[in-house]
C-alpha cells in the first residue's frame, strides 16, 4: 500500500491511499472546481469526476498536413445534473445553473463581500449532498505597476522578463496567487489579397474528380493575426514576514529573445489573487506534487483533498479546491524594438516555403487506379483547409518543382491565420 503526505508552511494535507482512488465507485470521485471573486460578474463552478485511466494529451501543435479541428481530444468525464448554491451568512443565496455539461454558472452576476463567510452546496443527481468549508474573502490588494526589463534567465537565456509591483488595500492580504493571458500580433509572411474558393467538389465522381475552383478577393482582407494564450502555471507569493506587505519586481513572466510572441506587439494582463492561507498552502502542495516528476505527477490535479466534504458526514474523498479570493488586474503592452531596436525580429515559428502541386488528382473511386507520383492536389489541399493561395505559377519561380500546377500556395500558418484570428481585440492598442 502506497501513501504520502504533503506539507507546505504551517499547512498540511492529510495522507490520501493513491491505490483506492477511483475504487470506492464506478463513476470515480467528485471534483469541484471553482475560484469565485470580488468581481461583480457571473462566477462559475466546474464539477466533474476523476478517472482510474491516464487521458492522452491533446497536441496542440499546428501540422500542415493535418486538418484543424482533428486531432486527440483529451478525455474529462463532466459531472451534470447538479444543483449548486452558495449560501452567505448575510443571509444572501446564489443559485448556479449548468450551461455546457459540468459547467455551472450563477444566475446572476455578483461580487464576493469582504467580511461574509460563504459556504457552497452540491447536490449530485443521485443525490448526494456536498457542503464546503467556510469561505472568506481575506483581503484585497492593487497591482501598483506591470512593467518589462530586458534581463537573463537562471539557465542563461537572454530576454524579457514581465515584473510586478503590488500593496495592500485591505483585510488580512498576505498570500497571491498570479496568472495571465498574454496576446500577442502575428504577420503571416506570405499574406495576400486572394484566396481560393473551392465549390461543388466530388473527390469519387467518375472518370475525374469534378469541382469549381476559383481565385477570388478575399472577402475580408487582413495584415495581422491575433492569438492569446493563458497560463498554466502555479504562480504565488507571500508576504509573511514583510514589514509593510508591499509586493516589488515578482517576476510573471520571462520571455526569450527570440520568442516570435514579443516581434511585432505583445500585451499580458497580468491577474493578482489575494488568498487565504490554506489555499496558498494547498496550491503550494499541489505544484511540488506536480513537478515532483515520480509516477505521482500521472494522476489528475485530485490526489490531493477538497475543502468540502460530505454534508451527512460520510467518508468519501472529494477532490478539487474551491478558491475564495479577491482580485484586481492590469495590462501592459510592448514591441520587441522597445529592448531591441534596429535587431532582427525572431523566426516565424514555422517553416515556411512557396509550393505547387497538380489542380487535380484521379478519384477516389477509380476501380483501377494507377500509381500517382505528384503530392496531394490543390483542390485536396483546399477542401482540408491546408493551404493559402499566393501567386499564378510561372516557370523558373519553382525550378525543383516536380509536379507543377496552375498555383503557388503556402501552408495555411504561413498565409493565413491558422495560428491566430483575425479579430483583433477589443482591448488592442497599436
Amino acid at each position: 500500500m502506497v501513501f504520502f503526505t504533503l506539507t507546505a508552511l504551517s499547512g498540511c494535507i492529510e495522507e490520501l491511499d493513491i491505490e483506492t482512488l477511483g475504487e470506492t465507485e464506478d463513476e470515480g470521485l467528485l471534483v469541484v472546481e471553482a475560484v469565485l471573486t470580488n468581481e461583480s460578474k457571473t462566477q462559475q463552478v466546474l464539477l466533474s469526476r476523476s478517472e482510474t485511466r491516464l487521458n492522452l494529451e491533446t497536441d496542440e501543435e499546428y501540422n500542415p498536413n493535418v486538418p484543424s479541428g482533428g486531432g486527440v481530444q483529451e478525455s474529462v468525464q463532466m459531472e451534470s445534473g447538479a444543483t449548486v448554491r452558495l449560501f452567505g451568512s448575510n443571509g444572501t443565496t446564489f443559485d448556479f445553473v449548468e450551461g455546457q455539461p459540468g459547467n455551472y454558472n450563477s444566475t446572476v452576476a455578483f461580487a464576493l463581500e469582504t467580511g461574509v463567510d460563504y459556504e457552497l452546496e452540491i447536490t449530485t443527481l443521485s443525490g448526494k449532498e456536498y457542503i464546503s468549508d467556510p469561505l472568506r474573502v481575506q483581503g484585497t490588494a492593487e497591482i501598483t505597476n506591470v512593467y518589462a526589463e530586458k534581463a537573463v534567465s537562471d539557465s542563461g537565456a537572454e530576454g524579457v522578463a514581465i515584473y510586478v509591483d503590488s500593496e495592500p488595500l485591505s483585510g488580512t492580504a498576505q498570500y497571491y496567487k498570479y496568472s495571465y493571458e498574454e496576446t500577442y500580433k502575428i504577420v503571416p509572411p506570405y499574406l495576400s489579397n486572394f484566396e481560393f474558393r473551392l465549390t461543388n467538389y466530388d473527390p469519387c465522381a467518375l472518370p475525374f474528380p469534378t469541382y469549381d475552383l476559383q481565385v477570388v478577393p478575399k472577402a475580408e482582407p487582413f495584415e495581422a493575426c491575433y492569438n492569446t494564450e493563458i497560463s498554466n502555471t502555479i504562480l504565488q507569493e507571500s508576504t509573511v514576514g514583510n514589514p509593510n506587505g508591499n509586493i516589488i519586481k515578482k517576476m510573471v513572466r520571462f520571455i526569450g529573445k527570440d520568442n516570435y510572441i514579443m516581434s511585432y506587439r505583445y500585451s499580458i494582463l497580468v491577474k493578482q489573487q489575494v488568498q487565504s492561507a490554506e489555499a496558498y498552502n494547498y496550491f503550494e502542495a499541489l505544484k511540488n506534487f506536480s513537478e515532483s516528476g515520480d509516477l505521482f505527477s500521472q494522476i489528475q490535479p485530485g490526489a490531493l483533498y477538497a475543502n468540502l466534504r460530505r454534508k451527512d458526514g460520510a467518508s468519501e474523498n472529494v477532490l478539487g479546491y474551491i478558491d475564495v479570493v479577491g482580485v484586481t488586474e492590469k495590462r501592459f503592452f510592448f514591441n520587441y524594438e522597445d529592448f531591441y531596436p534596429g535587431e532582427e525580429l525572431p523566426p516565424y515559428p514555422f517553416e515556411c516555403s512557396l509550393q505547387t502541386a497538380p489542380e487535380s488528382h484521379p478519384s477516389y473511386c477509380d476501380p483501377m487506379p494507377g500509381s500517382n507520383p505528384c503530392p496531394l492536389s490543390i483542390i485536396e489541399r483546399v477542401d482540408q483547409g491546408l493551404i493559402s493561395y499566393y501567386d499564378a505559377y510561372s516557370e523558373g519561380v519553382l525550378p525543383t518543382a516536380s509536379c507543377p500546377g496552375p498555383y503557388i500556395f503556402v501552408s495555411s500558418a504561413c498565409g493565413d491565420c491558422a495560428l491566430g484570428s483575425k479579430t483583433k481585440p477589443d482591448f488592442w492598442i497599436d
